[in-house]
């Protein structure tokens, strides 16, 4: 029994840490706040976490992984490549937007802290460039995309996506994209369709 307990402590201090900053911003947020709402004792804490930038890293690398996850069901559908592709970019922009609006004060920390986000980023983005390879890889060996380089186009479609994430959230784009979602996709294709 107290093993399971245990596995349960880390991810528990997590989502109280997300909590904290979600309500009231970084930087209003201390560990005893954290070990005080979570129940546990400072010295529980800081067992898993040596400061409150190491458990800010932790939330937001649990928040990654959580958008990491929902990409990973799209990839495993069995579904036509095209409809992959055009439900992995939509699945990819809803993610995040969902990811920074429920985490509220914590919005304006993303944006103040793009580098360290980008910095915790990197691994997760490696693996979502994989999962857009094997969608185009499916596409070019079910003759439904040109013959392509498959690493390059995913990262090139990769940072496409990427680059829609900040308008898309911050600027409201979200209900325009919605209207739009279909010719934005459409672009993306263009490049890789294969014309019969």
């Amino acid at each position: 029994m107290t093993v399971s307990k245990n596995t349960k402590t880390r991810p528990n201090l997590i989502e109280v840490a997300r909590e904290l900053f979600a309500k009231q911003g970084k930087k209003n947020v201390t560990m005893n706040d954290i070990a005080e709402a979570s129940k546990k004792g400072r010295r529980t804490l800081y067992t898993y976490f040596k400061s409150k930038e190491d458990i800010y890293k932790a939330v937001i690398d649990n928040e990654l992984s959580l958008i990491l996850d929902k990409l990973v069901l799209v990839s495993k559908e069995n579904t036509e490549p095209e409809e992959k592709l055009t439900k992995h970019i939509i699945t990819h922009l809803s993610a995040v937007k969902n990811a920074v609006d429920r985490n509220g004060s914590l919005k304006s920390d993303f944006f103040r802290d793009i580098y360290e986000v980008e910095r915790t980023r990197r691994k997760i983005d490696a693996k979502e460039i994989e999962l857009i390879a094997l969608i185009l890889r499916e596409g070019v060996s079910k003759r439904v995309f040109k013959p392509i380089n498959i690493e390059m186009t995913a990262i090139i479609i990769f940072y496409a996506i990427k680059g829609l994430e900040v308008p898309y959230i911050r600027q409201g784009i979200s209900t325009e994209f919605e209207k739009n979602k279909n010719t934005i996709v459409e672009f993306i294709f263009t490049g890789i369709r294969k014309t019969h």
